[in-house]
């Protein structure tokens, strides 16, 4: 095999790392991939992690233990997290996006590629820590940023639906008391999760916490426990929803006038 030279080997390395955020990789494997000592590999991995560090590009973690090696996280410092919700406060602020009942138009928003990765990557820098086992969502508006949340910390995503598939075999249902109050029926395949494991909300939008609520009893029915739910947009009113705790990346007031109009917020957690 051809001698890899340095700088091919680190540009490897990071695209192989940044492939699959949270995944753990061993040294030996690394070694094995560019025919290089471990000591060698040491050596481009802190390399890598000052970069990383000098352009806000994440955080590459040296894990140690028997199971240990190293990772690649993409983190976002607050300073980013604010910025970059913040311009997307400005593009939804307005009276253009209201819609009747309080609710604001964003699904061109939640179609842009590059924006859900960057709010995925902000909620999971907020999880890494609590080590979800994979991250749950209510079809279908949420499913873009839950997918990009599940991504960023490298765990499945599961999907709860209106009802129950043929091709997804026996499931679970359960009855719950909508935003709106009205009765609705939530399944999730009993093959989905297992026992014990833990579970992160995410979805798109909070505004009563019924559907959230309805996801966290449906976890219990699995004896899953919920680690923490997270939004991109949740309203100001009612100030007191139906679960506690949440965390939305966006706060929405609507002004009342002709015409309505829209204030969007990056939440104080922020």
């Amino acid at each position: 095999m051809e001698k890899i030279r340095r700088n091919e080997r680190m540009s490897a390395m990071m695209r192989h790392l940044s492939a699959h955020p949270n995944r753990i990789f061993t040294l030996n494997s690394f070694c094995e991939m560019f025919g290089s000592a471990k000591s060698t590999m040491s050596e481009d991995i802190d390399l890598l992690r000052e970069t990383a560090e000098m352009f806000s590009l994440g955080s590459i973690e040296t894990v140690t233990g028997a199971a240990g090696g190293v990772r690649y996280r993409p983190v976002v410092s607050p300073e980013a997290a604010r910025k970059i919700i913040s311009e997307l406060c400005a593009e939804l602020s307005g009276s253009e996006r209201v819609l009747p009942g309080g609710f604001l138009y964003y699904s061109d928003i939640l179609s842009m590629p590059d924006t859900v990765n960057r709010m995925g990557e902000i909620l999971a820098t907020v999880y890494y820590d609590r080590e979800p086992d994979f991250v749950l969502t209510m079809e279908t508006k949420g499913i873009p940023v839950a997918f990009a949340t599940a991504n960023a910390l490298g765990v499945p995503l599961v999907i709860a639906r209106h009802s129950s598939k043929v091709y997804e075999g026996s499931a679970v249902n359960i009855n719950y008391v909508s935003g709106s109050g009205s009765i609705e029926t939530m399944s999730l395949s009993r093959r989905a999760v297992k026992e014990n494991q833990k579970a992160l909300i995410v979805d798109d939008f909070l505004k009563g916490g019924g559907t959230a609520r309805g996801m966290v009893e449906l976890m219990r029915e699995f004896n899953v426990s919920v680690i923490g739910t997270a939004f991109v947009m949740a309203t100001a009113e009612p100030e007191k929803k139906r679960i506690s705790g949440a965390r939305a990346l966006m706060t929405l007031k609507i002004r009342e006038g002709e015409p309505a109009e829209a204030v969007v917020t990056p939440a104080d957690w922020l």
